[in-house]
């Protein structure tokens, strides 16, 4: 399996992370991939990918919800610096394998959604000079995200909408626009009441997921209001198993194979 959004870079996990990783690998996990949110956190991230440079891989990026009051300009500025390096290009031995967590989010507070469209596209331009995938955080602003992000479809090389929790219609509009992205699928799923499963059995087909876990946030039922953690992906893929009646092997390969065409992550050591 591959996590391909999770933030357990973050102090949740400060005084367990090395177990925290041992219980993915033991689970099967062979990638997590970090997005940042902002300038802040992207020590924590690189440090992480340091220290478990076999499975942890950073993205970057400024996440709609974390642009500080002003200077966002600056926030901004330094993440490009810190993308392309002095040459103004993605250095050829760069860890970055996407831009990420980008979008906008409109659910708190619409008074800033100029500022987020302008932040999101101006990250949209990075992802495509770089030719690297986009991880796209869209909440209460999913006509917003298509606009901004159309003018993009045939310059990125890909991306996840992460996180989905649309209706079928809106996953419908968001496959057939963007060929090259995948729904970004974790413990909403698996939530009582959740309508994602019937808008996914209406409108999806397993090869446009991947499997994701937003750690520490949306744990899964039966741990639902607990930390989150990669290795609870399990239940994750065992409700994907029942909703499209395969195998959870079968969701395993299917969702991996779709994270590593999007990210371009090599096979597992044992698959290679």
């Amino acid at each position: 399996m591959i996590d391909t959004h999770t933030h357990i870079y973050t102090e949740d996990f400060r005084d367990d992370e090395a177990e925290v990783i041992e219980r993915a690998r033991l689970c099967g996990i062979e990638a997590i991939l970090l997005p940042n949110t902002d300038v802040a956190s992207l020590p924590d991230v690189l440090r992480m990918c340091g220290n478990y440079p076999d499975i942890c891989h950073p993205m970057i990026g400024l996440h709609p919800t974390e642009m500080p009051e002003s200077g966002v300009g600056e926030a901004l500025d330094q993440l490009e610096a810190q993308l392309f390096a002095a040459s103004g290009q993605l250095p050829p031995n760069s860890p970055y394998v996407a831009v990420g967590e980008i979008g906008m989010d409109l659910y708190w507070d619409t008074s800033r959604e100029e500022e987020q469209r302008a932040a999101f596209v101006r990250q949209l331009e990075w992802a495509v000079r770089a030719q690297l995938p986009v991880s796209i955080h869209a909440r209460s602003a999913h006509r917003q995200t298509i606009e901004a992000l159309r003018p993009f479809v045939s310059e990125l090389p890909g991306g996840v909408f992460h996180c989905f929790g649309g209706t079928a219609d809106e996953a419908r509009e968001l496959l057939e626009t963007f060929p090259r992205f995948a729904l970004g699928i974790g413990g909403v799923l698996t939530f009582k009441k959740s309508p994602l499963p019937a808008a996914l059995r209406l409108a999806v087909p397993l090869n446009r997921l991947v499997l994701e876990t937003d750690a520490p946030y949306l744990a899964p039922t039966p741990y639902r209001g607990k930390r989150n953690e990669p290795s609870y992906l399990l239940q994750v893929v065992e409700h994907l198993a029942r909703l499209y009646e395969v195998t959870p092997e079968e969701v395993r390969r299917v969702t991996t194979a779709t994270a590593r065409a999007i990210f371009r992550l090599p096979a597992s050591p044992a698959e290679a």
